[in-house]
């Protein structure tokens, strides 16, 4: 009898609990998440639906929903933008599938400083003083 070799191989979901490979703010996937299952993790940690994602993005719930779902999505570079910086990561990081998320949002939060007052930026350095 021959033996059967599995086609692809289906990823379990992780569990922060279980795998101490997570960090603080990991997705709750295993380390190669899809575009979808990215977006889809991130919106949920910040308790956003996808009507809400939707309005922050100009897209409609059914767009986001398409996005989540579909495989492979097509967004525009700019809708993959848009999506990034509502849900405070990087464009990178939803299209790499091996990205790294603390990094990200360090990026995120870098792009953000760099468009601060100078004003603004002088408040955040003393914060940081403080720590």
């Amino acid at each position: 009898m021959a033996t059967r070799v599995p086609l692809f191989k289906i990823l379990p979901y992780a569990y922060p609990e279980q795998n101490s490979w997570y960090g603080p703010g990991q997705p709750q996937r295993g380390p190669m998440a899809t575009f979808g299952e990215k977006i889809r993790d991130l919106r949920k940690k910040a308790k956003l639906t996808l009507e809400q994602l939707g309005e922050m993005t100009d897209s409609s719930k059914s767009y986001i929903w398409e996005i989540e779902n579909k495989n492979p999505p097509r967004p525009s570079a700019d809708k993959i933008d848009r999506i990034a910086r509502a849900l405070g990561v990087t464009a990178d990081y939803l299209m790499d599938e091996t990205a790294d998320l603390v990094t990200a949002e360090d990026e995120a939060f870098f792009r953000k400083y760099r468009e601060l007052s100078p004003e603004a930026k002088e408040k955040l350095r003393k914060i940081t003083d403080v720590l």
